[in-house]
């Protein structure tokens, strides 16, 4: 079966190299070439010694040992500012995944997807709403970082600095792989992400938590919370059925205890259902000695959810109540509204339109 250079960290290339007879030495040339470069093709590299040369044009290409995810761009829109831009990216087998790109003054952000849909089911994210079709490899995550860092070069525009984990799909769902993609993306010999910028985002998978808290991974964790009555959660998420709220929370202080990291707690705003101060007083409540910081987000409208964001009176009153009782939080900008940028809106659009 034929593996994608994309899903092969640092090691497992030098093994793959050394294998077949080569130096160790060349597989810092091939991971600069596929990995800092982002090269999708390998026969006019002129840094490639005739060992390296030679074994590219043997072993990668079609229908050879070694391959690259290269996945089609089938639609690029870009936000009304200038600062947000969506990729819908056709993989290998068909199916298409949402990438999104936001500038940022000197710096810019990417969020990638882990799945091709999503198995969680969350009520108002539009991937949720059209069901689970597959993970993705972990070179088919690095490969859209790759497209962002490639988009960045041609615009000549401020250099990837955070990574997302918070498109199509659930990242603990698909724990290896993801966590596979980050050790490639965070090597400092490649794109060379800094652990501390990078944020998986999860809706509650409690063994995924208490995996990453067992093996103190660097990265930071946000965890969607939406609501904090167990019944009014498990309506807006549905997998708290599978791990309720206070099986979650206690995941959660775990982590915290082990890692001395804290915890990002998201917090779509739905106008009249989860916005109020008196849900403000019970997140203060639920989260009370926890090392967290709350993200409040006003909802991104899709077809298949009958609310509607919060206003911004709404926000500022939630966040004052929650600064009343020591618990800091954000009120995050909606980027890309016009773009379709939620979470599975523009793959859900372009089959509505097919």
């Amino acid at each position: 079966m034929p593996t994608s250079l994309h899903d092969l960290t640092y090691p497992a290339i030098e093994r793959a190299l050394v294998a077949d007879g080569l130096r160790p030495a060349h597989a810092r040339t091939l991971w600069n070439a596929v990995q800092r470069e982002g090269a999708l093709a390998l026969a006019e590299r002129t840094e490639f010694l005739p060992p390296l040369t030679r074994w590219s044009a043997e072993h990668v290409g079609e229908s050879a040992r070694f391959f690259f995810d290269e996945p089609a761009l089938t639609a690029d829109t870009a936000s009304s500012d200038g600062l947000t831009r969506k990729f819908l990216l056709r993989l290998a087998d068909g199916q298409t995944v949402e990438t999104v790109l936001m500038g940022y003054t000197g710096r810019s952000t990417a969020c990638v997807s882990t799945q091709a849909g999503c198995a969680m089911g969350c009520v108002f994210c539009a991937t949720g709403q059209m069901g689970f079709v597959r993970h993705l490899r972990a070179g088919e995550i690095v490969a859209q970082v790759l497209h962002v860092q490639r988009e960045l070069r041609a615009r000549r525009a401020a250099g990837l600095r955070n990574l997302v984990l918070m498109g199509m799909g659930e990242p603990l769902h698909n724990y290896d792989a993801v966590l596979t993609a980050l050790e490639i993306l965070t090597d400092d010999r490649g794109v060379a992400l800094a652990p501390s910028r990078v944020t998986i985002s999860t809706v509650g998978v409690v063994p995924g938590i208490l995996r990453l808290a067992e093996e103190k991974r660097a990265f930071n964790l946000a965890v969607s919370l939406h609501s904090a009555d167990a019944a009014e959660r498990a309506a807006l998420v549905p997998a708290s059925r599978r791990w309720p709220l206070d099986e979650l929370i206690a995941a959660c202080r775990e982590y915290g205890a082990k890692t001395g990291r804290r915890i990002f707690f998201e917090w779509t705003l739905i106008a009249g259902a989860n916005d109020s101060p008196r849900h403000a007083e019970q997140v203060a409540a639920l989260l009370a000695g926890m090392h967290a910081h709350v993200n409040l987000i006003p909802l991104n409208p899709t077809n298949g959810f009958a609310g509607t964001a919060s206003a911004g009176a709404a926000a500022r009153e939630f966040q004052r109540v929650l600064r009343e009782r020591g618990l800091p939080s954000t009120v995050r900008q909606r980027r890309g509204i016009d773009v379709a940028a939620g979470c599975g809106q523009l793959r859900a659009e372009k089959a509505r339109a097919a």
